[in-house]
């Protein structure tokens, strides 16, 4: 059989090319052909001039198994349906064909499962300049790009395989060589071995070659795409900052267009505002009702919200079909808060005597650097009331004080007692609910552990008409039970137990417990409990604090129920971060009012005019779309102090807590030296003193017990004079100054419950009742 010339297979870009010797039949046996391979597919041809015009066979090598017989044949099959029995004129060039097939098969496979799995995708081939747009063609030669680097990354890996293979068999080919002794096969040997180091050189020059131009696509692009992503960044910066421009804008122009149809009251009600600016302008009015938009929200709560005909803004409530007649309509609202300005029994306007000065400043808070990881790396795992923490992370004022800030926003139920609708109400009362969070946005600082019998007393009589107790009535597991009432018609109480452990990036605070509001003149009765606070960036970066979950605000003399959902940060979600939404429906399930806002700015309530199941949405859940009416304030946050970032962000009523005041009890917060000491600023004097408090705690719990083990009254051998509560958690033995555990006749509920006697003792100057914990 006489050989050609040229044989050496050539490549050309991704095509490789070249005259192999295919078998055809016993009789003819091995004949030469002209092979291509292009795309993981083999193809031969009787001469190069049929390329163009007849093709003799082509093998696909995605399903294709290539196998060597010996020093020159190879086999090519895709199981039975076609095979190719080839053979090159020397080992050389088989070795080469080898590598080539190799290589093509393993982009066939890697191309067809990228088909598979993504559809219909762009080509491969980067695009021109002139296909389609410059975003498109930015993404395609990205995606393009991308493709090319992962093919050049199968390369190398084949490649990798190769040298391993060829680099085995050229050592075991030397070590046979050691071993020959000159004589007539140590010619063979050495050819043997030529060949070898041959091969292993080919598939050597093409793995580098591969390297080569890997490294040249990632020098080339490298630049280009830190370049687009700044500039991608630089563009995200300069679009956030245009979006808050223009929110300002609008928020002063709605303002500034407000002052201008409306008459200039401090406090009006937001509905009344709308009837004046429709009796002044009313067309301007109705056009802006018609053009009120509102978003869909991304599935928070399971529904959407569209505006409703325009004409249920101007028709009374009788020309309304389908509504209830209790609520009536937005414009004759009854508990609005002008009415509460101008009530001739109102403490405010038979107020007489000037009322107290209150301060607006404390010392600033002293730049004390400390490692929180070096403390808190131990302590993964544990209750955090059990961890002794510095004051370094503190912040001046205990829980009771913290958990008296709730009636920040005091103001939303008294409005809340002047309603007629029991439903309106439910409104007012889930948006103060939300509002006892807005002040815990920027306070990353642990508030003091109240020792056992500590008290604190907020009395806001003569200035906002409630006074409210604390007490610690329980220390393992913590417990503090609150009691307030107002002058206004309403009263609130609440038992709160923290339950913390600190997950390593993070730190989660459960409360447990349940807040209770009851209204004197409607006899309605509301329950409800608290979310998750979590706390994150403990280990680093900046913390920030995030209110997570959900919230059931139930009137049990009505049934009515508004559902609330705090929705947890995102980085992905493309909602407004710290979103809560809500829905207020009646005992039947009808919805009457919808509630949205964030728990840290604001709150709105829009009226339902029509509901109905609309599509399913991302979890296949049907969403319900209601249409309603355009969404008026229901409460807004008060703008922080000046300088609050130096004073641990407290708010106005914050900076009031530890004021010191004459008369109070001499358990309560405001004596407490150890707070004191770090308001003032001298943390290591205060230091010192919570750990001479902590100490004496431990002394007098330790002397109750021995107490309790000589009345013989352990409840088992070991607990020393406490309680073990059903979920096995040991509970002080320790009777509450103030308040007394009692079942709620409407809830059912266990819970301290406000005994009386407080404001008596304080009225007589007879504290005879409290220990001495200071």
């Amino acid at each position: 059989m006489s050989e050609p010339k040229a044989l050496t297979p050539t490549p050309a870009g991704d095509t490789y090319k070249g005259w192999l010797f295919k078998w055809t039949n016993y009789i003819k046996g091995y004949q030469r052909r002209w092979f291509v391979l292009s795309n993981g597919l083999l193809s031969y041809y009787r001469t190069q001039a049929e390329m163009g015009h007849t093709c003799r066979g082509t093998i696909n090598l995605a399903t294709a198994n290539i196998a060597v017989e010996d020093s020159c044949n190879f086999v090519i099959s895709n199981g039975g349906a076609q095979t190719y029995h080839l053979k090159a004129s020397s080992e050389v060039e088989r070795q080469r064909w080898i590598t080539a097939l190799e290589l093509a098969k393993a982009k066939a496979v890697r191309n067809q499962a990228e088909s598979d799995d993504s559809g219909d995708e762009c080509p491969t081939s980067p695009p021109t300049s002139g296909q389609g747009g410059g975003a498109r063609n930015s993404n395609s030669e990205v995606q393009s790009t991308l493709r090319t680097l992962g093919s050049k990354v199968e390369d190398l890996s084949t490649c990798n395989d190769l040298i391993a293979k060829h680099g085995s068999a050229l050592q075991r080919s030397l070590s046979e060589l050691e071993g020959v002794r000159l004589g007539g096969d140590t010619d063979g040997k050495i050819r043997q071995v030529t060949e070898r180091a041959t091969l292993f050189r080919i598939t050597s020059n093409a793995m580098i070659n591969a390297c080569r131009d890997f490294l040249s696509l990632a020098q080339a692009h490298s630049k280009r795409w830190q370049k687009a992503l700044h500039s991608e960044r630089d563009q995200r910066i300069r679009l956030e900052e245009t979006l808050e421009q223009l929110a300002k804008q609008h928020n002063h122009l709605e303002r500034a267009f407000r002052g201008a149809t409306v008459l200039p009251l401090s406090q009006s009600n937001p509905a009344l505002d709308s009837k004046s600016s429709g009796s002044v302008k009313g067309d301007a009015s109705d056009e802006d009702d018609e053009n009120e938009f509102f978003d869909a929200m991304e599935d928070p709560a399971g529904f959407i919200t569209v505006p409703a005909d325009p004409k249920y803004h101007r028709r009374s409530g009788s020309n309304v079909s389908g509504l209830s007649t209790e609520t009536g309509i937005d414009d004759q609202s009854l508990c609005d808060e002008q009415s509460l300005g101008s009530n001739p029994e109102s403490p405010q306007s038979l107020e007489v005597e000037p009322v107290r000065k209150r301060r607006t400043k404390i010392p600033d808070k002293p730049n004390y650097s400390l490692n929180l990881w070096s403390i808190m790396k131990n302590c993964i795992g544990k209750e955090l009331s059990k961890i002794p923490m510095p004051v370094n992370f503190n912040e001046p004022i205990s829980m009771l004080q913290r958990l008296s800030e709730d009636l920040e926003y005091y103001e939303l139920l008294d409005k809340a007692a002047k309603c007629q609708s029991s439903l309106e109400q439910l409104c007012y009362v889930a948006a103060f609910t939300v509002s006892s969070y807005s002040t815990t946005v920027h306070r990353t600082g642990k508030p003091f552990n109240p020792l056992l019998g500590e008290t604190y007393e907020l009395d806001r009589l003569r200035e906002s008409g409630y006074r409210s107790l604390c007490e610690q009535v329980s220390h393992h597991p913590p417990a503090a039970a609150h009691h307030a009432i107002s002058e206004r018609g309403w009263t609130l109480r609440q038992e709160i137990s923290l339950a913390s452990k600190f997950r390593g990036k993070y730190l989660s605070i459960m409360p447990l417990g349940s807040i209770q509001c009851m209204f004197e003149k409607s006899n309605n009765h509301y329950s409800w409990k608290k979310v998750t606070t979590t706390v994150h960036n403990i280990i680093v970066g900046k913390l920030w604090i995030d209110q997570s979950g959900e919230i059931d605000v139930v009137n049990h003399q009505t049934g009515d129920r508004c559902h609330l959902k705090f929705a947890p940060y995102s980085y992905f979600s493309r909602d407004v971060a710290r979103k809560v939404t809500g829905v207020v429906a009646d005992k039947e399930g009808k919805a009457h009012y919808v509630l949205s806002g964030t728990w840290d700015e604001k709150m709105e309530f829009s009226r339902v005019m029509q509901s109905n199941k609309g599509e399913n949405g991302t979890e296949g859940k049907q969403k319900t779309v209601y249409q309603t009416l355009k969404a008026k304030e229901l409460w807004k946050k008060n703008p922080l102090p000046e300088g609050a970032e130096t004073m641990y962000y407290f708010s106005s009523l914050a900076l009031t807590l530890n004021e010191p005041e004459e008369g109070v009890a001499p358990t309560d917060s405001r004596r407490r030296p150890d707070q004191q000491l770090m308001e003032a600023g001298r943390w290591d004097e205060a230091n010192a003193e919570k750990q001479r408090l902590e100490e004496k705690q431990r002394s007098v719990r330790r002397e109750r017990e021995r107490e309790a083990q000589q009345a013989a009254t352990l409840p088992e051998e070991g607990a020393e004079g406490v309680e073990v509560a059903e979920d096995g958690v040991h509970q002080d033995n320790y009777e509450a100054m103030w308040f007394e555990r009692t079942e709620d006749a409407v809830t059912g509920e266990s819970m301290h419950v406000y005994k009386g006697g407080y404001w008596e003792a304080k009225d007589h100057g007879s504290w005879d009742v409290c220990p001495d914990i200071y």
